[in-house]
Formats: structure tokens, sequence, C-alpha cells
């Protein structure tokens, strides 16, 4: 197929996943089409699948994306130190990393249902491999008796869900800085699983 005079593979290919992007946590998933996406990227509608198979591939694309992207991003975190000092480090990972990416994080947990059973199969898989270091991390503590949980698990989740709220409020130029937003954050956590000061 040939390309959309005006445009460039290395160019719009990311162009038209950053508008997607921006459009699904805008819109939803449901509400956009092809055509929307391709407007906005300046190409005409049948050159989008010069990028991608079809709408829902460019919705895996992203999420998967944004998985790996986290994974790989913690895998470079030194995860060093006690039960504690290690969910220090994690709730202020995830807090800094999902703000410099709020549509990435809207897109991954907002979007899940509109994937194809083998799409969300896959996306569960990979979000299962960053939810378990936090479930292992508390698993770890309460183990060890620094942390009192009734389910690591469940505690797991919660802690995550908490986390992620911190994208809808937050403002660069408003009150709190980054710095105060991860130590408020994480004093909530670390006296939600019982950890002393």
């Amino acid at each position: 197929m040939a390309r959309t005079a005006g445009s460039h593979a290395e160019t719009t290919g990311p162009k038209v996943r950053a508008v997607a992007l921006r459009l699904f946590a805008r819109y939803g998933y449901a509400a956009v089409s092809m055509r929307q996406i391709a407007a906005e990227v300046g190409v005409q509608a049948g050159a989008l699948y010069n990028y991608t198979p079809d709408k829902q591939g460019l919705l895996m694309s992203l999420m998967q994306g944004h998985m790996h992207d986290i994974l790989e991003a913690r895998q470079a975190t030194s995860s060093e130190g006690d039960a504690v000092q290690q969910l220090e480090a994690f709730v202020k990972f995830h807090i800094g990393f999902h703000l410099a990416r709020p549509e990435a994080l809207f897109v991954s947990y907002m979007e899940l249902r509109n994937l194809e059973p083998q799409n969300f199969a896959r996306i569960e898989a990979l979000r299962r491999d960053y939810e378990n270091e936090l479930e292992g991390i508390l698993a770890r503590g309460a183990a060890e008796g620094v942390f009192t949980l009734d389910d690591p698990k469940i505690s797991t989740l919660a802690i995550i869900s908490m986390l992620n709220g911190v994208v809808n409020w937050f403002r660069p130029d408003g009150r709190l800085g980054l710095g105060d937003v991860e130590q408020i954050y994480w004093g909530m956590v670390r006296r939600a699983v019982g950890a002393a000061e």
C-alpha cells in the first residue's frame, strides 16, 4: 500500500500513537473512530493501516507499550533495602512514573473492558508482573512482622488504586510539589500497612 503523500513512517507512526492515546483518554475508545484519528494526524483514514492493523490493534499497542515501559523502568530501579524501604521506593516510583504519563495510565486502566479476550489476557499478564513485585514486598514485610496485613493481594490492589488517583488532581503548578505528594502518599501507605515510622 502506498504511503500518503507528505507522511513519513518515522514521524507519522509515533504521531498516530500519540493522537490515538490523547483521543482515547479524552473521549473513550468506543467513541473514537479511525477517521477521527486520521484527521488529527493529518492523513487519509486508509493511511492509518500502514501503522496499525485496526483500532483494536492500536489500543493493544498503546496498552502493551505502557506496560513494557513501566516494567523496564521498574527493572532499572534499585530494589535494595528492607521491606519498608522497598515499599517506599515502589510508592514514589509509581507516582513519579505515572504523573509523566497520565493519559497512558488512564487508558491502561479504563479501557481494559474494550480489549478482545486474547489481548485482555496479555495485558493482564503484564499487569500481574508489575503487581507481583508490590505483592512480594508486602508479603515479605508481613512475614518479617513489619507490616500488618489481612491479605497481601488485596492490599496490593488497594495501594495501586490509591496511587493511580494522584494523576486525576495533581498539577505541577499547584500548592504541593511532586516530592511533597510522594511523601504524603508514602505516609498514607505506610500507615495502611501498619509499618512503624
